[in-house]
Protein backbone atom coordinates (compact mmCIF):
# COMPACT_ATOMS: atom_id res chain seq x y z
CA UNK A 1 0.00 0.00 0.00
CA UNK A 2 2.81 2.14 0.81
CA UNK A 3 4.75 1.70 -2.28
CA UNK A 4 1.50 2.24 -4.46
CA UNK A 5 1.02 5.68 -2.56
CA UNK A 6 4.91 6.84 -2.78
CA UNK A 7 4.58 5.89 -6.72
CA UNK A 8 1.47 7.75 -7.30
CA UNK A 9 3.15 10.64 -5.37
CA UNK A 10 6.19 10.41 -7.64
CA UNK A 11 4.04 10.51 -10.68
CA UNK A 12 2.11 13.82 -9.36
CA UNK A 13 5.51 15.23 -8.71
CA UNK A 14 7.03 14.32 -12.14
CA UNK A 15 3.63 16.01 -13.99
CA UNK A 16 4.02 18.89 -11.84
CA UNK A 17 7.64 18.87 -13.21
CA UNK A 18 6.42 17.94 -16.94
CA UNK A 19 4.12 21.30 -16.57
CA UNK A 20 6.51 23.62 -14.79
CA UNK A 21 9.36 22.66 -18.07
CA UNK A 22 6.70 23.36 -20.37
CA UNK A 23 5.31 26.54 -18.94
CA UNK A 24 9.03 27.98 -18.88
CA UNK A 25 9.73 27.19 -22.61
CA UNK A 26 6.21 28.31 -24.22
CA UNK A 27 7.51 31.94 -24.22
CA UNK A 28 10.35 30.64 -26.38
CA UNK A 29 8.09 28.49 -28.31
CA UNK A 30 4.71 31.16 -29.01
CA UNK A 31 8.31 33.77 -30.21
CA UNK A 32 9.96 31.13 -32.64
CA UNK A 33 6.72 30.05 -34.27
CA UNK A 34 5.54 33.72 -34.24
CA UNK A 35 8.83 35.63 -35.42
CA UNK A 36 10.43 32.32 -37.74
CA UNK A 37 8.18 29.46 -38.95
CA UNK A 38 4.88 32.09 -39.89
CA UNK A 39 7.19 34.28 -41.37
CA UNK A 40 9.04 31.83 -43.55
CA UNK A 41 5.47 30.26 -44.89
CA UNK A 42 4.31 33.53 -45.30
CA UNK A 43 7.26 34.07 -47.44
CA UNK A 44 6.99 30.80 -49.53
CA UNK A 45 3.15 31.38 -50.25
CA UNK A 46 4.51 34.49 -51.57
CA UNK A 47 7.00 33.16 -53.85
CA UNK A 48 4.43 31.26 -55.54
CA UNK A 49 2.85 34.24 -56.71
CA UNK A 50 3.05 37.42 -58.96
CA UNK A 51 1.92 40.24 -59.44
CA UNK A 52 0.65 42.09 -62.85
CA UNK A 53 -0.48 44.88 -64.12
CA UNK A 54 -3.40 42.89 -65.79
CA UNK A 55 -4.93 40.55 -63.43
CA UNK A 56 -3.30 40.94 -59.93
CA UNK A 57 -1.80 38.95 -58.10
CA UNK A 58 -1.73 35.47 -60.14
CA UNK A 59 -0.84 31.74 -59.16
CA UNK A 60 2.93 31.81 -60.77
CA UNK A 61 4.34 28.14 -59.27
CA UNK A 62 8.37 28.20 -59.57
CA UNK A 63 8.26 31.28 -62.21
CA UNK A 64 9.72 33.47 -59.44
CA UNK A 65 12.62 30.94 -58.79
CA UNK A 66 13.21 30.48 -62.53
CA UNK A 67 13.59 33.94 -63.11
CA UNK A 68 16.04 34.64 -60.20
CA UNK A 69 18.05 31.63 -60.97
CA UNK A 70 18.61 33.57 -64.33
CA UNK A 71 18.44 37.06 -62.98
CA UNK A 72 22.09 38.99 -63.97
CA UNK A 73 22.26 40.86 -60.83
CA UNK A 74 21.32 38.17 -58.85
CA UNK A 75 24.27 35.89 -60.16
CA UNK A 76 26.81 38.57 -59.90
CA UNK A 77 25.98 39.30 -55.86
CA UNK A 78 26.36 35.32 -55.39
CA UNK A 79 29.42 35.98 -57.53
CA UNK A 80 30.82 38.52 -55.41
CA UNK A 81 29.84 36.07 -52.23
CA UNK A 82 31.82 33.51 -54.13
CA UNK A 83 34.71 35.93 -54.29
CA UNK A 84 34.26 36.45 -50.43
CA UNK A 85 34.20 32.93 -49.47
CA UNK A 86 37.73 32.01 -51.33
CA UNK A 87 39.49 35.09 -50.13
CA UNK A 88 37.87 36.41 -46.78
CA UNK A 89 36.75 34.04 -45.12
CA UNK A 90 40.27 31.84 -45.21
CA UNK A 91 42.34 35.40 -44.64
CA UNK A 92 39.69 35.93 -41.53
CA UNK A 93 39.56 32.31 -40.25
CA UNK A 94 43.70 32.05 -40.48
CA UNK A 95 43.67 35.11 -38.44
CA UNK A 96 41.29 33.55 -36.03
CA UNK A 97 43.76 30.27 -35.87
CA UNK A 98 46.54 32.08 -35.75
CA UNK A 99 45.95 34.40 -32.46
CA UNK A 100 43.95 31.81 -30.65
CA UNK A 101 47.24 29.54 -31.14
CA UNK A 102 49.47 32.45 -29.57
CA UNK A 103 47.41 32.93 -26.96
CA UNK A 104 46.91 29.39 -25.96
CA UNK A 105 50.81 28.85 -26.43
CA UNK A 106 51.28 31.21 -22.96
CA UNK A 107 53.98 32.86 -24.67
CA UNK A 108 51.75 36.14 -24.55
CA UNK A 109 52.55 38.85 -22.40
CA UNK A 110 49.33 40.02 -20.79
CA UNK A 111 46.88 37.70 -23.06
CA UNK A 112 43.73 38.35 -21.59
CA UNK A 113 44.27 41.98 -22.63
CA UNK A 114 45.27 40.99 -26.01
CA UNK A 115 42.13 38.62 -25.94
CA UNK A 116 39.62 41.30 -25.23
CA UNK A 117 41.35 43.94 -27.64
CA UNK A 118 40.89 41.04 -30.84
CA UNK A 119 37.50 40.26 -30.00
CA UNK A 120 35.86 44.24 -29.34
CA UNK A 121 35.77 44.94 -33.04
CA UNK A 122 32.87 42.25 -32.55
CA UNK A 123 31.51 44.04 -29.71
CA UNK A 124 30.29 46.67 -31.42
CA UNK A 125 27.71 47.15 -33.37
CA UNK A 126 27.88 46.57 -37.19
CA UNK A 127 26.08 49.64 -38.13
CA UNK A 128 28.45 51.70 -35.78
CA UNK A 129 31.67 49.69 -37.42
CA UNK A 130 30.06 50.24 -40.87
CA UNK A 131 30.08 54.24 -40.76
CA UNK A 132 33.50 54.17 -38.70
CA UNK A 133 35.57 52.48 -41.81
CA UNK A 134 32.68 54.73 -44.08
CA UNK A 135 34.65 57.28 -42.51
CA UNK A 136 38.30 55.73 -42.74
CA UNK A 137 37.88 55.20 -46.48
CA UNK A 138 37.34 58.99 -46.92
CA UNK A 139 39.15 59.77 -50.08
CA UNK A 140 39.03 63.35 -49.59
CA UNK A 141 38.59 63.62 -45.42
CA UNK A 142 38.98 60.00 -44.44
CA UNK A 143 42.57 59.57 -42.30
CA UNK A 144 43.93 57.08 -44.82
CA UNK A 145 43.89 59.61 -47.85
CA UNK A 146 45.56 61.97 -45.50
CA UNK A 147 48.14 59.41 -44.24
CA UNK A 148 49.27 58.94 -48.36
CA UNK A 149 49.01 62.83 -48.68
CA UNK A 150 51.89 63.31 -45.81
CA UNK A 151 54.05 60.71 -47.54
CA UNK A 152 53.74 62.11 -51.36
CA UNK A 153 51.99 58.62 -52.48
CA UNK A 154 48.70 58.58 -54.98
CA UNK A 155 45.20 58.24 -52.92
CA UNK A 156 43.70 54.79 -53.80
CA UNK A 157 40.11 55.16 -54.31
CA UNK A 158 38.83 52.66 -51.49
CA UNK A 159 35.51 53.14 -52.03
CA UNK A 160 35.62 52.99 -55.69
CA UNK A 161 33.71 50.01 -57.99
CA UNK A 162 37.46 48.02 -58.63
CA UNK A 163 38.53 48.41 -54.66
CA UNK A 164 35.26 48.40 -52.83
CA UNK A 165 34.83 44.43 -52.35
CA UNK A 166 38.21 44.29 -50.64
CA UNK A 167 37.36 47.67 -48.88
CA UNK A 168 34.25 45.24 -47.88
CA UNK A 169 36.15 42.37 -47.01
CA UNK A 170 38.68 43.84 -44.77
CA UNK A 171 35.34 45.10 -42.55
CA UNK A 172 34.32 41.87 -41.83
CA UNK A 173 37.40 40.08 -41.33
CA UNK A 174 38.01 43.03 -38.61
CA UNK A 175 34.37 42.41 -37.22
CA UNK A 176 34.56 38.79 -37.38
CA UNK A 177 38.40 37.63 -36.22
CA UNK A 178 38.07 38.10 -32.68
CA UNK A 179 34.51 36.17 -32.53
CA UNK A 180 35.85 33.14 -34.42
CA UNK A 181 39.28 33.75 -32.61
CA UNK A 182 37.35 33.14 -28.93
CA UNK A 183 35.69 29.56 -30.53
CA UNK A 184 38.96 28.05 -31.35
CA UNK A 185 40.65 29.13 -28.06
CA UNK A 186 38.02 27.81 -26.30
CA UNK A 187 38.07 24.81 -28.05
CA UNK A 188 42.15 24.73 -27.36
CA UNK A 189 41.64 24.84 -23.84
CA UNK A 190 39.70 21.59 -23.36
CA UNK A 191 42.60 19.54 -25.03
CA UNK A 192 44.12 17.51 -22.35
CA UNK A 193 47.62 19.25 -21.24
CA UNK A 194 49.14 15.92 -21.00
CA UNK A 195 48.97 15.33 -24.48
CA UNK A 196 51.18 18.75 -24.88
CA UNK A 197 53.51 16.85 -22.24
CA UNK A 198 54.11 13.54 -24.16
CA UNK A 199 54.68 15.23 -27.01
CA UNK A 200 57.18 17.28 -25.79
CA UNK A 201 59.18 14.69 -24.00
CA UNK A 202 59.36 13.43 -27.51
CA UNK A 203 61.02 16.59 -28.09
CA UNK A 204 58.24 18.25 -30.22
CA UNK A 205 58.46 21.66 -29.60
CA UNK A 206 55.32 24.38 -30.39
CA UNK A 207 55.40 24.34 -33.67
CA UNK A 208 55.06 20.91 -34.52
CA UNK A 209 52.64 20.59 -31.63
CA UNK A 210 50.18 23.47 -32.77
CA UNK A 211 50.39 21.12 -36.25
CA UNK A 212 49.86 17.34 -35.04
CA UNK A 213 47.95 18.24 -32.49
CA UNK A 214 46.11 21.25 -31.60
CA UNK A 215 45.04 22.08 -35.39
CA UNK A 216 43.44 18.39 -35.78
CA UNK A 217 41.98 17.97 -32.21
CA UNK A 218 39.94 21.74 -32.78
CA UNK A 219 38.92 20.37 -36.93
CA UNK A 220 35.23 20.38 -35.28
CA UNK A 221 35.44 23.90 -33.80
CA UNK A 222 37.02 25.13 -37.07
CA UNK A 223 34.41 23.35 -39.06
CA UNK A 224 31.79 25.44 -37.18
CA UNK A 225 33.40 28.53 -37.88
CA UNK A 226 33.66 28.28 -41.09
CA UNK A 227 30.00 27.07 -41.31
CA UNK A 228 29.25 30.25 -39.42
CA UNK A 229 31.00 32.42 -41.95
CA UNK A 230 29.77 30.90 -45.27
CA UNK A 231 26.01 31.98 -43.22
CA UNK A 232 26.97 35.22 -42.70
CA UNK A 233 28.91 35.75 -45.87
CA UNK A 234 25.98 34.77 -47.61
CA UNK A 235 23.64 37.49 -45.19
CA UNK A 236 26.22 40.00 -45.43
CA UNK A 237 23.84 43.22 -45.83
CA UNK A 238 24.79 45.68 -43.39
CA UNK A 239 28.14 46.98 -44.81
CA UNK A 240 26.68 47.25 -48.33
CA UNK A 241 23.44 49.17 -47.48
CA UNK A 242 25.68 51.81 -45.38
CA UNK A 243 28.20 52.40 -47.80
CA UNK A 244 25.72 52.74 -50.46
CA UNK A 245 24.82 55.73 -49.24
CA UNK A 246 28.81 56.94 -49.80
CA UNK A 247 29.74 55.47 -52.77
CA UNK A 248 25.93 54.50 -54.64
CA UNK A 249 27.80 54.09 -57.79
CA UNK A 250 30.22 51.28 -56.48
CA UNK A 251 27.62 49.15 -54.59
CA UNK A 252 24.59 49.40 -56.58
CA UNK A 253 21.52 47.94 -54.99
CA UNK A 254 22.61 44.10 -55.76
CA UNK A 255 25.48 44.09 -54.37
CA UNK A 256 24.65 41.24 -52.08
CA UNK A 257 22.00 38.76 -52.11
CA UNK A 258 20.65 40.13 -49.10
CA UNK A 259 20.65 43.66 -50.23
CA UNK A 260 19.48 42.78 -53.68
CA UNK A 261 16.35 40.95 -52.02
CA UNK A 262 15.79 44.11 -49.51
CA UNK A 263 15.75 46.11 -52.45
CA UNK A 264 13.28 44.04 -54.42
CA UNK A 265 10.95 44.18 -51.20
CA UNK A 266 10.96 47.56 -50.24
CA UNK A 267 12.58 49.96 -52.96
CA UNK A 268 11.00 48.52 -56.13
CA UNK A 269 7.79 46.77 -54.02
CA UNK A 270 8.35 43.09 -55.99
CA UNK A 271 7.58 41.39 -52.61
CA UNK A 272 7.10 37.73 -54.19
CA UNK A 273 10.30 37.96 -56.58
CA UNK A 274 12.07 39.12 -53.24
CA UNK A 275 10.87 35.98 -51.04
CA UNK A 276 11.57 33.71 -53.96
CA UNK A 277 15.58 35.55 -54.10
CA UNK A 278 15.33 34.77 -49.83
CA UNK A 279 14.33 31.15 -50.04
CA UNK A 280 16.86 30.59 -52.90
CA UNK A 281 19.42 32.08 -51.44
CA UNK A 282 18.54 29.45 -48.19
CA UNK A 283 18.41 26.42 -50.78
CA UNK A 284 22.22 27.88 -51.62
CA UNK A 285 23.26 28.61 -48.39
CA UNK A 286 22.64 24.91 -47.39
CA UNK A 287 23.87 22.86 -50.40
CA UNK A 288 27.31 25.43 -49.78
CA UNK A 289 26.99 24.49 -46.03
CA UNK A 290 26.58 20.69 -46.60
CA UNK A 291 29.01 20.10 -48.88
CA UNK A 292 31.89 22.12 -46.83
CA UNK A 293 30.75 18.93 -44.02
CA UNK A 294 31.37 16.32 -46.23
CA UNK A 295 35.04 16.07 -45.63
CA UNK A 296 34.27 16.01 -41.93
CA UNK A 297 31.41 13.96 -42.08
CA UNK A 298 33.36 11.16 -44.21
CA UNK A 299 36.32 10.88 -42.26
CA UNK A 300 33.78 10.12 -39.13
CA UNK A 301 32.34 7.34 -40.60
CA UNK A 302 35.80 6.03 -42.06
CA UNK A 303 36.66 6.14 -37.93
Amino acid sequence: MSQGVALRRKNVTRRKQNIAAYLFITPFVILFVAMLLVPLFYSGYLSLFKTQLVGGTVFDGLGNYIRAATDPLFLASIGRVALILLIQVPIMLGLALFFALAIDSGRVHGSKFVRLIIFVPYAVPGVVGALMWGYLYGRDFGPISQAFHAVGLPVPDLLSSDLILGSVMNISTWQFAGYNMIILYSALRAIPTEMYDAAQVDGAGQFRIAWSIKIPTIRPALVLTLIFSIIGSFQLFTEPSLLYSIAPSAIGQAFSPNLYAYNQAFVNQVTNYAAAIAFLLGFVIMIVSYVVQLPLLRKEKVQ
